[in-house]
């Protein structure tokens, strides 16, 4: 194993299937890898063994892959840890330039193209990506964050509508059998955005006072 690779990997997701699959494929490679299931368990890996590199979903419960990135961007032990960001939800211009000015170092879209992904794992850890250092302060941090999610809010609102006309105007029974999924699947998206929306609101009021 090359010097670069000598510590590990760290992988959170909450979804188990591409945790298992980022897990199983970055093992085969010859990395060592720790894995979490939201931000708040990779902070407690971080402090047991610092990672090479930290590769996270955004969307999670208990603690985001933003706040993450904010919270390590800010402690001086760990401003200067690459991050990659792989999101499903998270891909417009304005998402991406948010995660630049937080400070991420590479960001990449689900579902995740394995032949382009190892690549950009590989050359951050050789140091041919360099770590981003920009940290903002909480304020900024907390109504850029805001503005995210509730133009996330929006959108998976309209994608909730338009799947509940789907599913009320399709025959095929397999049909609304996908449909019905995708759109439980996009009513818990909304759920969790709309409790992150209520603690950054929090955060913000907290900030004013």
């Amino acid at each position: 194993m090359s010097e670069e690779t000598k510590g590990y990997l760290l992988v959170v997701d909450d979804i188990p299937d591409i945790l298992n699959l980022l897990d199983t494929t970055l093992k085969f490679k010859g990395y060592r890898v720790v894995t979490a299931r939201n931000g708040e368990e990779a902070l407690e890996a971080i402090k047991k063994e610092r990672p090479l590199l930290v590769i996270a979903d955004i969307l999670m419960p208990k603690m985001d892959g933003f706040s993450l990135v904010h919270r390590l961007r800010i402690d001086p032990v760990t401003r200067d840890l690459p991050v990659v960001f792989l999101s499903a939800t998270y891909v417009t211009p304005e998402d991406k330039d948010f995660a630049v000015a937080i400070g991420v170092t590479q960001f990449i879209e689900k579902p995740v193209d394995i032949a382009l992904f190892l690549p950009v794992i590989s050359d951050i850890l050789a140091q041919k990506v360099k770590p981003a250092h920009q940290s903002v302060s909480d304020y900024e941090f907390y109504e850029g964050y805001r503005k995210r999610l509730e133009i996330k809010m929006s959108h998976k609102l309209a994608q909730i509508t338009r799947s509940q006309h789907l599913l009320n105007t399709t025959q095929s029974e397999d049909e609304r059998n996908t449909i019905a999924k995708s759109l439980q699947d996009a009513r818990d998206e909304r759920d969790e955005i709309a409790h992150l929306l209520e603690q950054v609101l929090d955060r913000i009021d907290g900030s004013k006072k």
